[in-house]
């Protein structure tokens, strides 16, 4: 802990500045490093082909609550959350290392659910795992997941390529995961109230699985490839499609406009909204947790992306000092905020 005087609270900068405050000093002084901190996976080249890694950390309390998630079914999410990164370079993923924190209310059977879990997405998606490490925790249980992916030069995608008039597109459906969470915390604050009270899960089990079990879009990337269309920028969307659409934007030093009604939303979304007096478009846009793809094409292949099943056409690029804005059907903008996830948020 610093002993410095001056004190700055992490929720005054946000997540988002501070991971660019303490990156700002880190140069690549290696000839093999391609790409660094910035986009959603680092690129290493290694003997002519591109390697990227990428990783992230899962925390009880934090991240999930066992509560409600099924430990196998974290084990497969959280390979998920990094393979979804991979394929956002328009790579393939190819290994995995697991490091965990276990505390001693965790057994031996608990362990081997949550690796059920991880093996099940490692065989699905044709990974191998590879290594990690063990530790002792304190506070529950801690996952960290490192994936490495491999793609030619010429294949990969990054935030930093939309140019002027891109179409701006996205796969799936969005806001799906956010309200299975807000279901669950729904019925977790019925059953704490009285343990007695069975939770209210059918017929929304569409939702459930897309926050508790989700999947990536690897079938479009072939798809893309076959129709010879390579993406001029990609993203994931893990923290939201506006704060998506913004780390875009910014890396590429353009704006945009995405219009509502090509917002794709699932009916179950719409219906368990309207349940929970939540709007399903605000859910949509900074719910996050969906890890469908967001991307740009240019203008000539709209065609060939409308034949693309699974893939929306929401909007295009624009110039820079236009800003980001989405556009409603009566014609006003609204401009878009990185309202989703914020790790250092003030509670």
């Amino acid at each position: 802990m610093t002993n410095k005087s001056k004190r700055t609270e992490l929720h005054e900068l946000g997540e988002f500045r501070v991971i660019d405050h303490l990156t700002e000093r880190a140069k690549s002084i290696n000839k093999s490093t391609i790409k660094g901190v910035g986009d959603d996976a680092a690129v290493i080249n290694m003997d002519g082909k591109k390697m990227v890694v990428t990783t992230d950390l899962l925390l009880e309390g934090v991240h999930f609550d066992l509560t409600y998630f099924p430990i196998r079914h974290l084990g497969y999410k959280a390979v998920i959350v990094n393979l979804s990164d991979v394929f956002a370079m328009n790579a393939l993923p190819k290994q995995i290392t697991v490091s965990i924190g276990v505390s001693k209310r965790f057994c031996l059977e608990d362990l081997d659910e949550l690796y059920s879990g991880i093996y099940m997405a490692c065989e699905r998606y044709g990974v191998d795992l590879v290594g990690g490490d063990t530790s002792t925790s304190y506070t529950g249980l801690t996952l960290s997941i490192t994936a490495i992916g491999e793609a030619k030069d010429e294949d990969l995608c990054y935030r930093s390529g939309a140019k002027l008039n891109d179409l701006l597109c996205v796969t799936g459906n969005l806001g799906a995961a956010y309200m299975g969470l807000q279901l669950l915390e729904r019925e977790k604050k019925v059953f704490e109230g009285n343990p007695n009270i069975k939770p209210q899960f059918e017929g929304w089990d569409y939702i459930l699985e897309r926050f508790l079990k989700p999947e990536v879009r690897k079938t479009i990337l072939e798809e893309l490839h076959i129709a010879g269309i390579k993406p001029s920028a990609m993203i994931d969307i893990s923290d939201g499609l506006s704060s998506e659409a913004m780390h875009i934007c910014k890396n590429s030093k353009v704006g945009c406009r995405i219009y509502l009604e090509k917002l794709p939303i699932d009916q179950q979304t719409f219906k368990i909204a309207e349940e929970m007096h939540i709007d399903a478009i605000v859910a949509a846009l900074n719910g996050g947790e969906d890890y469908e793809l967001l991307f740009t094409v240019p203008i000539e292949f709209h065609e060939k992306i409308l034949a693309i099943e699974g893939v929306s056409v929401i909007g295009h690029i624009t110039p820079e000092n236009t800003g980001a804005f989405l556009v409603t059907p009566d014609g006003n903008e609204i401009e878009l905020r990185a309202q989703g996830w914020n790790a250092l948020k003030e509670e």
